[in-house]
């Protein structure tokens, strides 16, 4: 099995692309990782990483070309994706970091920032717990479930349409943190399981391993 973390030259690859490694090199299923920018790499991907600490329209920018394409065919063909932080936000429509720039628009809703206060630091930086939504996820459940702490370093965050995808939030402040999305073979979190130790590792290898991984069907967008 090819699993790909996406380079889109933003922020956190090198750390992504290690974390995937130990958490494949824990399965048994002969998993090999590779990091590359190359969209026919990503073509013959089984399972896709798209990681990302910096600003949207850095992020946008860098898939406006035949590295976005690949990832929106991979993701309407079934594979499985896991975005992280960037990777969560650029599945919306737009953000209000950058107007005009467009997402994938894999799922609907927009990206907006969080709200500050006397006592809230903008960026939201540190662990929080994650609070599930209708259940949650097999991912989440395999990490920890309800309760567990994850690693998070933002300004912005997502505010779907549809909030059946939303499967995790969190508080912070007045804020209520999308914390991760699914749809179909689509998986997204907001929080930095390369981060989060433990429980961010067991996130990866339930990714890269989990059967169901590619869910009731392909996201369309």
């Amino acid at each position: 099995m090819l699993a790909v973390v996406v380079d889109t030259g933003l922020g956190n690859i090198t750390s992504v692309h290690k974390a995937v490694e130990t958490a494949a090199a824990a399965l048994s299923t002969g998993i090999e990782v590779v990091r590359s920018a190359d969209p026919d790499l990503v073509r013959r991907a089984d399972r896709i990483v798209v990681p990302g600490q910096g600003g949207f329209r850095d992020c946008a920018r860098a898939m406006s070309n035949g590295l976005g394409d690949a990832v929106l065919e991979q993701i309407r063909a079934g594979t499985p994706y896991l975005g992280i932080c960037l990777g969560l936000q650029i599945l919306f429509d737009e953000s209000d970091e950058a107007p005009g720039e467009r997402g994938f628009g894999v799922l609907k809703g927009r990206v907006e920032r969080l709200r500050g206060g006397p006592d809230v630091k903008i960026p939201h930086i540190g662990w929080n717990q994650l609070e599930l939504v209708d259940g949650g996820h097999a991912h989440l459940a395999a990490a920890g479930g309800a309760g567990t702490w994850f690693y998070f370093v933002h300004s912005y965050h997502a505010v779907a349409a549809d909030p059946g995808t939303v499967v995790a939030t969190s508080g912070y402040g007045e804020n209520r943190i999308c914390s991760a999305v699914a749809h179909d073979n689509v998986f997204a979190t907001q929080f930095h399981p390369e981060k989060s130790q433990r429980a961010g590792l067991a996130l990866l290898r339930s990714f890269l391993g989990h059967s169901s991984s590619t869910g009731t069907g392909a996201a369309t967008g």
